[in-house]
């Protein structure tokens, strides 16, 4: 059926079945860290005289829902609102907290992916719900057009979660990371775990 996928993770010698996979978004305990998920994709964070604020325009609003509950699971108050041009807006509040993604993501007053980064299950969840959409039998994982100096290591930092992506669209308004076949997929979805709970969600989560 349309938009319904009936995929069912693969199930790693040993597991009982129903059981998620060691590396799932959903058997992790929520971090901080796992919010620069947010940052692969369009997200900015600024610092102020109360600390860093995090914030992302998304396209749906089903996007900035599932963003802000997972942002207040890591432990800070996120709020959705509309940006100036009406799209919804998710954000955090500045909080000290939020300082040390800060300096983590930025290079004097550019977004900067750390030379290490390796997107954990959850962080990966988080990218999802920030840009993640369907292209036919493919996936893509929106990246930052204004921050192109990126793209590459953030290509380079989720081969090393163990998905190969190709680097598509940079000349364009949307470039992404696109995956493709089935392993990597699999791999993807073992990841980051179902979609959410909320009406709209589950037509662009990742789905074999």
């Amino acid at each position: 059926m349309p938009g319904v996928s009936l995929f069912r993770p693969s199930i790693p010698y040993g597991f009982n079945v129903g059981q998620l996979s060691m590396f799932s978004a959903e058997t992790d305990e929520p971090s901080l860290d796992d919010l620069a998920g947010i940052l692969a994709s369009a997200g900015q964070v600024a610092i102020g005289p109360r600390g860093a604020r995090l914030s992302v325009v998304v396209a749906d609003d089903w996007r900035a829902r599932a963003l802000a509950d997972e942002i207040e699971r890591s432990g800070v108050a996120a709020e959705v609102s509309l940006s100036s041009e009406g799209s919804p807006l998710v954000g955090t509040v500045s909080t000290p907290v939020l300082d040390n993604l800060y300096r983590q993501w930025t290079k004097g007053a550019v977004k900067s992916m750390p030379a290490a980064w390796v997107p954990s299950p959850r962080a990966l969840r988080l990218w999802v719900m920030a840009a993640g959409q369907r292209d036919a039998d493919r996936y893509l994982l929106g990246l930052d057009a204004h921050a192109p100096d990126s793209h590459g290591s953030l290509a380079t930092a989720v081969m090393r979660a163990g998905i190969a992506p190709t680097l598509v669209g940079t000349r364009s308004a949307n470039p992404a990371l696109r995956i493709a076949g089935k392993r990597r997929m699999t791999r993807l979805i073992e990841s980051v775990g179902e979609a959410p709970d909320i009406p709209g969600a589950a037509l662009q989560w990742p789905f074999i």
